[in-house]
């Protein structure tokens, strides 16, 4: 029987309230670290962990922004991700933090983990990558910003990398794309890229518009093919 509650934790003693799925019944389950868009910790990221554990896994919402942070317009997201997205390793040490809470899951497969996430998200599961997280088998980015001032060094990431993108996202501009495609390929890393065709960004936010202006569009066929997509990498590597 499925199970979740709002998990509080600290990094540095820096109060954060995330949200955990699990199964108690049955062998210990695959665990996936779920990275909230840039609204932070809500309704969206907790049903994509419920999704998860209907599937088979357990998983745990991670706050990057703290307890009772939660913005609710764009220029507050923007000013509240920026924090991060100019700071990559306060990112990574609260990514870390939340690697830690996703092992005191009950019944987690510790060595079977992965890390999905969403925008600002899909940036901070590419950042573990970077951050050489190599107890995560893979990472999975959708809509994810691609830029980075430290890229993947090789011989870093031991595990895979799956990058779902709208192609026609105009938060990730093709000059962006093209850096990351050059990073993958000087990292010699495992990865793999699949870009949706008249997707833009946060093409599998089903509380977006479908018809609303860009940015920010969701696009029903693009958001079921990348679960999909996500789905099969996960078969293939806790297999």
């Amino acid at each position: 029987m499925q199970q979740s509650a709002v998990i509080e934790y600290n990094h540095d003693g820096y109060q954060c309230e995330g949200f955990a799925v699990w199964d108690t019944a049955g062998p210990n389950r695959p665990g996936v670290m779920v990275f909230p868009e840039w609204v932070g910790v809500g309704e969206y990221t907790q049903k994509r962990a419920q999704m998860l554990g209907e599937l088979g896994f357990n998983a745990f919402v991670v706050d990057v922004y703290g307890k009772g942070i939660r913005p609710n317009t764009p220029s507050a997201c923007e000013a509240e991700m920026m924090k991060y997205a100019t700071n990559r390793p306060l990112l990574r040490q609260r990514a870390r933090c939340g690697l830690d809470q996703l092992r005191k899951v009950p019944k987690t497969d510790l060595g079977k983990m992965a890390a999905i996430g969403y925008c600002f998200g899909g940036m901070t599961v590419l950042e573990m990558a970077r951050d050489g997280q190599n107890d995560l088998a893979g990472v999975v980015s959708f809509h994810g910003v691609l830029a980075a001032p430290t890229p993947l060094k090789p011989n870093t990431y031991k595990g895979k990398i799956l990058v779902l993108h709208g192609v026609d996202d105009p938060v990730v501009p093709d000059d962006q794309t093209m850096a990351f495609w050059k990073e993958m390929r000087d990292a010699k890393v495992n990865w793999e890229f699949v870009a949706y065709g008249k997707a833009l960004h946060t093409f599998t936010n089903w509380l977006m518009p479908e018809d609303g202006p860009p940015p920010a569009v969701y696009n029903k066929q693009a958001d079921r093919r990348s679960w999909i997509a996500m789905r099969n990498f996960f078969e293939e590597i806790f297999a």
